[in-house]
């Protein structure tokens, strides 16, 4: 029976690779799926899981991409439990300085995987005052970049998504700094917990079954775990959730915000 106090959430833009991956997901926990397909992802999908999850009694939630391969799901109870005894409330890898690809701001989180204090978070949640938080004062944020592998930039606002991560900053909460390790083809990487590996991030899940290039490489890490994917232990259940007129609403969005921009410069 799943722990209703863990779940785990994805905004699904690829469910053929999904229905692989999850296979490999945390046993005990609750599955909810966003539907992406529409579009929405990052900041959007912030904004509506919070939404759509704030009556369900969850207390720690994992957010991972269908294109994270677990190797080993059962260290992120490890993790939990570390984030509940130091006070932790974000728990993720950060998006500069860490992979080699992301050479953003390192004092932020990437949303490929992280896990939150979902309970601890809802306390304060407020969508209006996320938003008013994607901007950096000079100074605000130090990083030791002797920590740091590969290019970084304490400056950067370089996803939508930052001000949520800025916002739980500002509102005094701790975050847990993960370990990452580039994969053999450069672009996955792996994610480290006490010198165990907890899963590897393949990037690029639109492309698999359309990309030769990614299919064939993201194939390759799907087959190192091929033998505990085909057990099929995992419960595929999960409750889907779908925005029908996202897509509707960016379209306009965009088109406002086009005719504000010409009627400013007219």
């Amino acid at each position: 029976m799943p722990n209703p106090n863990i779940a785990i959430l994805t905004t699904v833009a690829n469910f053929e690779l999904y229905n692989i991956t999850s296979k490999l997901f945390p046993e005990n926990c609750q599955k909810y799926v966003i539907d992406g397909r529409n579009g929405m992802h990052g900041i959007s999908s912030i904004y509506y899981m919070f939404e759509k999850l704030k009556d369900e009694n969850i207390d720690w939630l994992i957010m991972a991409d269908e294109d994270v391969v677990f190797k080993d799901s059962e260290i992120v109870f490890n993790v939990i439990d570390k984030m509940k005894v130091e006070n932790f409330t974000v728990a993720g890898v950060r998006d500069g300085g860490v992979v080699r690809h992301r050479t953003f701001n390192p004092t932020m989180i990437n949303t490929f995987f992280s896990i939150i204090n979902f309970k601890e978070i809802l306390k304060i949640w407020n969508k209006e005052d996320v938003k008013k938080n994607q901007y950096i004062n000079e100074n605000e944020f130090l990083v030791d970049a002797s920590t740091l592998k590969y290019e970084f930039d304490v400056n950067s606002l370089y996803e939508p998504y930052y001000c949520f991560y800025l916002w739980l900053k500002r509102s005094g909460k701790q975050f847990l700094y993960l370990d990452a390790k580039m994969h053999e083809d450069s672009i996955a990487n792996s994610v480290q917990f006490n010198g165990n590996t907890l899963l590897y991030h393949t990037w690029h899940a639109r492309s698999y079954g359309k990309n030769k290039k990614h299919t064939k490489r993201i194939d390759v890490i799907l087959n190192e775990n091929k033998t505990a994917i085909n057990k099929g232990t995992n419960n595929q259940e999960y409750i889907l959730f779908k925005a029908p007129f996202f897509a509707t609403k960016q379209k306009i969005n965009k088109f406002i915000k086009k005719v504000k921009r010409k009627l400013k410069l007219s």
